[in-house]
């Protein structure tokens, strides 16, 4: 093993000491917009993350210590969670992800009911963002693009004639991103948005939450290590039938509850 992909390894070992921890307070990564924590602008070059500046293969794969991290079964396994009274969210855990149409047999990672290709695009997350391939039509913010490109905060996809999603950045302190859907369509199983989960995804009242609660009384942070989801609160919770002390291991079926708040996550 080389001096550098062990201080790689051990780069992320601290990142998720720091997880369990810390609720709310995750390692930081600069977000592809360039915007630091405070909101300010980083010193990164602007052309960079230009939506349709297409992207180097080299820039766009993701560093291989960080790509087999997360390359387990926690990570492949995509999810539905189950939110009482806000709704229903595709969450997609995996750093590269492939979007088609929904038909039977599939095993497109995010299947949309959609007049697409079996395999239209690829979404792909790596230390610096979020990029796109288009493998047919595809267009960023309105312009079809023809290579991988960044994906910023805010950007508009369209895939094929008229399926439109939203991508946002929401938290400051995650790399988790959001799609929402502008247009009718929707995924299969039905949902209500897509939650591109890198290291923690944040439910909660705070806008900037991935998942919007605005009636929960604190945030509650799903987050992945050693493999494993686990779930962190700042009060007591309660895991398929077993109270638990601030943080709490869980399966691909759990059901969480606290006070004011519950939920439940269901493997696809």
């Amino acid at each position: 093993m080389t001096q550098g992909r062990r201080r790689g390894i051990g780069l992320a070992t601290d990142w998720w000491n720091a997880v369990s921890r810390n609720l709310l307070a995750p390692f930081w990564r600069p977000r592809a917009d360039g915007a630091n924590e405070d909101g300010t602008r980083g010193a990164r070059n602007a052309r960079m993350f230009d939506s349709t500046h297409p992207v180097s293969s080299q820039s766009a794969d993701c560093v291989p210590w960080i790509r087999n991290a997360v390359n387990n079964a926690a990570a492949k396994s995509r999810l539905l969670l189950w939110v009482d009274a806000v709704g229903g969210f595709f969450v997609c855990p995996g750093n590269e992800i492939h979007l088609g149409q929904a038909v039977p047999d599939s095993t497109i990672d995010l299947p949309l009911l959609a007049d697409l290709s079996r395999h239209h695009a690829t979404i792909r997350r790596d230390e610096e963002g979020y990029t796109i391939e288009p493998l047919r039509d595809v267009r960023l913010n309105h312009e079809r693009i023809t290579a991988t490109s960044w994906i910023n905060d805010g950007s508009l996809i369209e895939l094929g004639p008229a399926l439109r999603m939203r991508f946002t950045r929401p938290h400051p302190l995650s790399a988790t991103a959001r799609l929402d859907f502008v247009s009718h369509h929707r995924t299969q199983p039905s949902s209500s948005a897509v939650l591109l989960m890198a290291d923690t995804c944040i439910l909660g009242p705070s806008a900037q939450n991935h998942v919007v609660c605005r009636e929960w009384p604190h945030d509650v942070v799903l987050h992945r290590q050693h493999g494993g989801l686990y779930c962190t609160s700042a009060a007591q919770l309660e895991v398929d039938g077993t109270r638990h002390r601030g943080r709490a291991p869980l399966n691909m079926h759990s059901h969480v509850a606290g006070e004011g708040f519950s939920f439940s996550l269901e493997e696809i």
